[in-house]
């Protein structure tokens, strides 16, 4: 997967994300696609991750006819883990995806460390759904703040303002 650090976004967010923010959202993304921003990259999990790439296939259709979406997919068979119908979802986004990179064939005990640094690395801004807690959004938002990134949280929390960063 090619990117242009200055002109990719990447997400992270909770498993537990349930549309709370899908407004700000959408008007963010719209907000960075006026910016110059182009492709925006998805660690295709359950929750604000699939939200997210929805969103940018939707801005696609309606709005943004040169939004790119990029799939970060951890391990081959990550949806299986999901419930059937995020295996749904699941497939219907990365059949719409523009382009995809898959770091592992199979599950290996750090195939999502390797995700989440991929997307911090490539991209300039991280849109996050972050309520504070532990967990591998805690692990993506602070290693995008150590590398200088842009952050916007979506997630209205008590620990938002405690990054640098944070829009």
């Amino acid at each position: 997967m090619l990117c242009d650090l200055h002109t990719t976004v990447s997400f992270t967010g909770h498993r537990s994300y349930a549309h709370q923010a899908d407004e700000s959202l959408a008007s963010v993304l719209y907000e960075l696609y006026m910016a110059g921003f182009r492709l925006f990259l998805s660690g295709m999990a359950r929750g604000f991750d699939l939200a997210a790439a929805e969103t940018v296939l939707r801005l696609r259709h309606d709005l943004c006819p040169e939004i790119r979406l990029g799939c970060a997919i951890p391990f081959e068979g990550q949806e299986q883990r999901f419930p059937t119908k995020e295996q749904i979802r699941y497939r219907n986004i990365r059949a719409q995806a523009d382009e995809e990179v898959v770091l592992c064939p199979g599950y290996q005990r750090d195939c999502y460390r390797l995700r989440n640094n991929l997307l911090v690395e490539r991209a300039a801004v991280l849109v996050a759904w972050y309520d504070g807690s532990e967990g591998g959004t805690h692990y993506t938002i602070h290693r995008a703040a150590r590398l200088g990134r842009r952050i916007c949280n979506l997630c209205t929390s008590p620990h938002e303002n405690e990054l640098p960063g944070l829009f």
